[in-house]
């Protein structure tokens, strides 16, 4: 489909700007996908980060020109790998999501070279545990994290929380988690992998091996139950949060009351999250 720009039929067809190819698409299920695409050659980024993404926009009913529409998207694929992979959810009527949902294999994107974000190693104080806390798509910056093995240098433990509506949007991180248990190259930092990388996967909507909101789930006790440790201490636990406006406030609140303190990159501390985020 090659999204391209194209004024008058007088004018010359262009290719977008910063435009990467769509290498391999993946749907999950009516409001999921993964993409991945091409990696510009210069771009340098830290596991964690995000950069803008997105597609032209349609033509101006007055003047025929097409804006670039762009989101913040976290990288899910690691520092090191040759590509670059998206994972997204789909909208409807969104501006974005809604054409996205439709590149396929061949199309290009608009990538914006240029990565932020909080959720880095380098803005947390060095502890023994890492929790990474997501809910929907907001697992795509800790994909790329739990394939960096720096994670697992830095950490004696990592247990990622993913919670969803429905057992069927559980399937990128169950997917990702398994392919990292197998992984031949991620034995020697795995070790014992079940009890150096804890993956808790929960439903809100869906009957599940494990349902209630991850949030009720740390309030009430069951999570640190469920896994056989005492809570979180500001000694020893470090937490990245990526999901909705509601459980990031929620989850801030009850890390504070553990004693954890938000960090950033120009002030490590005990714990950040990413407010620039997809779905």
């Amino acid at each position: 489909m090659n999204e391209q720009t194209k004024v008058t039929d007088a004018t010359p067809i262009k290719t977008l700007p910063d435009a990467q190819t769509v290498l391999d698409v993946e749907h999950y299920t009516d409001r999921l996908f993964r993409f991945r695409v091409t990696r510009p050659p210069t771009l340098r980024f830290r596991s964690g980060e995000f950069v803008m993404i997105g597609l032209m926009g349609d033509p101006d009913p007055k003047t025929g020109r097409q804006k670039p529409l762009l989101r913040a998207y976290s990288i899910a694929s690691p520092s090191w790998d040759d590509e670059l992979e998206f994972y997204s959810i789909k909208v409807q009527d969104g501006p974005l999501t809604s054409k996205l949902q439709h590149i396929k294999k061949g199309d290009e994107i608009i990538l914006r070279p240029k990565p932020v974000g909080t959720l880095v190693h380098d803005a947390l104080l060095p502890g023994k545990r890492l929790w990474f806390f997501s809910t929907g798509t907001g697992f795509a910056p800790f994909a790329s994290l739990l394939r960096d093995p720096q994670t697992y240098e830095d950490y004696d433990q990592v247990i990622v929380t993913h919670t969803c509506r429905e057992a069927a949007e559980l399937t990128y991180s169950k997917n990702l988690i398994q392919h990292l248990h197998e992984d031949e190259m991620m034995q020697e930092l795995l070790g014992d992998g079940l009890k150096k990388l804890v993956y808790y996967p929960t439903t809100t909507r869906e009957d599940s091996p494990k349902m209630g909101r991850i949030t009720d789930l740390l309030e009430n006790g069951t999570l640190f139950k469920d896994l056989g440790i005492d809570g979180i201490s500001a000694e020893t636990d470090r937490a990245m949060v990526c999901g909705s406006m509601g459980l990031n406030l929620d989850i801030k609140r009850i890390l504070e009351g553990h004693g954890l303190r938000e960090g950033a990159n120009s002030e490590p501390a005990e714990y950040v999250v990413e407010k620039a985020f997809v779905g």
